[in-house]
């Protein structure tokens, strides 16, 4: 926390109006009881009976209980012939420490907006990243990110060969249309559930304001099956996605226009990621985490100028323009 003090100071210093705490919408972090609601003297309640019945998806002959579903070295995997055949790290980790990459990417690298969306990325850059989480050069900019702190864990566990292997498998795969981005001003009423927005029954809306709201498709199919053919819906504030070309395609005297580096479709150039059409979420957070210095591996270098004089809406818009992209 003190570093990303000092980063804000030396940053509203330059004259730049930045603020001291992540885009709290990025990080999904489920804010904390209201204070003197307490359960102080209260029995815990009784835990639920397991669910051992046998989940469906449309399209697949396969079944699986609750517990295979989230199974951590060997989560279901519904849809085999979507895929290549995954390397054994991916299909079903390693114990104790590295959990399977299909349990949180999926099967297919799809991926959720509380993690990343990894299908596509070249061999070189995903080996550079699980290098960067290894060695303290990726974490997050605020600290409840626990999945960021799962993802050292996991990185530090694998062997070469797994990391090469998982990049490869991966790497293999291209990225294809994931999240539906739509304008507005209201959006449903959402509930936080391990990092990402799920709409809550009823049908309420509230306002928007400056935030994106990326939540699943289908809430259940998502949180419950983690159906890897359920896209998602990312609900960014009306007009952001024209300031945010303005942003990316010439750097409004703000930033770098960001196909000199990702290419001019901005579906990545060489070992340089591609952003069109990937998470706005995952993308707010890697900018802000890059501007206060969590994240400083070695291809973040070229990133702090580009980042430097960003302000959270520059990012949101940023991130509303990519993402609204055909990948």
């Amino acid at each position: 926390m003190k570093s990303v003090l000092i980063a804000f100071a030396l940053v509203s210093a330059s004259g730049v109006s930045l603020a001291a705490d992540p885009p709290a919408w990025a990080y999904a972090i489920a804010p904390a009881p209201p204070a003197g609601n307490t359960t102080a003297g209260k029995a815990p309640a009784a835990p639920a009976a397991p669910d051992t019945s046998l989940k469906r998806l449309p399209g697949s002959t396969l079944e699986f209980a609750r517990a295979q579903i989230s199974d951590g070295f060997g989560p279901a995997d519904w849809y085999p012939g979507d895929h290549p055949t995954m390397p054994d790290v991916v299909a079903h980790g390693r114990k104790p420490d590295v959990r399977a990459c299909s349990l949180c990417h999926y099967p297919n690298g799809k991926g959720r907006p509380e993690n990343a969306g990894v299908a596509g990325f070249s061999t070189a850059y995903f080996i550079q990243q699980m290098a960067d989480f290894r060695n303290g050069n990726r974490k997050s900019a605020e600290p409840r990110k626990a999945n960021t702190n799962t993802m050292i864990t996991i990185a530090k566990g694998m062997t070469e060969d797994e990391i090469k292997a998982a990049a490869e498998y991966f790497g293999s795969m291209k990225w294809t249309p994931w999240i539906k981005v739509v304008e507005t001003t209201t959006v449903p009423k959402t509930r936080i559930a391990g990092g990402m927005y799920l709409t809550v029954e009823g049908g309420e809306k509230e306002p928007l304001g400056q935030r994106i709201i990326e939540t699943p498709e289908d809430a259940e199919g998502t949180e419950v099956l983690r159906n890897p053919r359920s896209g998602f819906i990312a609900y960014v504030p009306m007009g952001s996605i024209k300031k945010g070309e303005a942003l990316v395609t010439n750097g409004a005297g703000k930033t770098t226009q960001c196909g000199v580096c990702h290419g001019a479709d901005l579906k990545g150039l060489g070992p340089v990621p591609g952003i069109a059409g990937r998470s706005p979420s995952c993308l707010v957070r890697q900018l802000y985490d890059m501007q206060q210095g969590a994240r400083k591996g070695s291809w973040t270098e070229l990133m702090k100028p580009v980042v430097s004089k960003l302000t959270d809406e520059d990012m949101l818009n940023i991130a509303a323009y990519t993402s609204s992209r055909t990948p």
